[in-house]
């Protein structure tokens, strides 16, 4: 499939089958999600694939009781190097750069693991300090994403998109393209 076909097909998933994705295809997948841009190529996400059943529940639980997460095979978990990025760009590395650069190593993660047909969901609605607990995060490494992975059990529709024509200016904000 190419990059038009797999960005059209690409839907969050919430319901997962009860087969286990191979370990070979996340890693294969992660290899591509490193390729992503990154604020002067600082490179600060760091990943961390959770298998463990309890650790998955525990999860789902400081999501604020997202409980497909438990029923992935995996969640995979962007975090982001605090001080790497700000001892490259300061204040402004740790206040946006980091969230970018995740968002883009995800990106670049959910379209690969689509490609596979490999079914994901991106969250981010959860309890930093519960999850930094959870996976034994140093002070310094702060968790971004929790993305599920397996596969899908469910064909979810994509909900509308806005037409482009209602968010697309020329030139400055509110002139519109002729």
């Amino acid at each position: 499939m190419n990059i038009f076909e797999t960005i059209e097909k690409r839907v969050s998933v919430r319901k997962y089958k009860n087969v286990k994705v191979d370990l070979k295809y996340i890693i294969a997948a992660l290899e591509y999600a490193i390729l992503a841009p990154s604020a002067g190529n600082t490179q600060e996400w760091r990943f961390i694939i959770v298998e463990d059943q309890k650790l998955k529940e525990e999860l789902a639980k400081a999501a604020y009781d997202q409980d497909f997460l438990k029923e992935a095979s995996y969640i995979i978990a962007i975090c982001a190097d605090e001080e790497e990025i700000y001892n490259a760009y300061g204040k402004r590395g740790k206040e946006r750069y980091m969230y970018m650069d995740c968002s883009f190593a995800a990106a670049n993660l959910i379209l690969t693991l689509t490609a596979m047909d490999i079914a994901s969901c991106i969250v981010a609605a959860f309890d930093d300090e519960k999850v930094s607990k959870i996976l034994n995060l140093p002070s310094h490494i702060k968790p971004i994403f929790l993305i599920s992975v397996g596969y899908a059990d469910e064909n979810p529709i994509r909900p509308p998109r806005k037409p482009l024509e209602s968010i697309l200016f020329y030139n400055q904000y509110g002139k519109k393209l002729k």
